[in-house]
């Protein structure tokens, strides 16, 4: 973590190898959710005519997308009667039932931010996978999902975030060792009790 930073410039022939990639979908594919629940799809973007249209929507992250290696586009499930239907087709009816119980009667807000918040979990895997596997990344929500969506078209999900995966360039100024990482004081983030 001390080494893990957002990079902002990356080397556009930094490429990551096809072992790597495999690891990451199976890392993605093993991430932990509430009841195993998955509410998730993961595209992984290495096509440069799909990368240059996501890289219009990404806003100040064009240049981030189009020098990396991948981009990997997180989405969480549209409709809770698709999510309700996968589950009843692959979960113990207990976790359906917590699912039915305590989840769905918040409504649609709320189920929702639930799936968001397990696509989130996955992002935190993600993260500490690539930096473990010495793979630079830089999380991004600043992008426009809308467009996203339309230009993957991927009818049953849709995009909250996506993260560019590459090799920084030696340029970046965002590095660790030009730009010290700053962080609350520990003792007002970690509480012993």
């Amino acid at each position: 973590m001390k080494t893990r930073y957002a990079v902002k410039k990356y080397n556009p022939q930094g490429k990551i190898s096809d072992e790597k990639i495999q690891m990451l979908k199976e890392i993605l594919h093993l991430s932990p959710s509430s009841i195993n629940s998955q509410p998730w799809n993961f595209i992984f973007v290495s096509n440069s005519e799909i990368k240059e249209q996501l890289a219009e929507a990404s806003y100040f992250n064009k240049e981030k997308v189009l020098e990396s290696s991948q981009l990997v586009v997180f989405q969480a499930i549209k409709n809770p009667e698709d999510f309700e239907k996968q589950i009843e087709e692959n979960l113990p009816e207990g976790l359906v039932e917590y699912y039915r119980t305590f989840v769905k009667p918040q409504g649609e807000a709320a189920i929702k931010s639930w799936f968001a918040h397990q696509v989130y979990l996955a992002l935190g895997v993600f993260l500490s996978a690539c930096v473990d596997l010495g793979i630079d990344s830089t999380p991004m929500e600043g992008i426009e999902g809308d467009k996203y969506d339309s230009i993957l078209n991927n009818e049953k999900y849709e995009t909250l975030f996506a993260v560019v995966i590459g090799q920084k360039s030696e340029e970046d100024k965002n590095q660790p060792i030009h730009t010290p990482k700053r962080r609350l004081e520990r003792k007002k983030v970690i509480v012993e009790m």
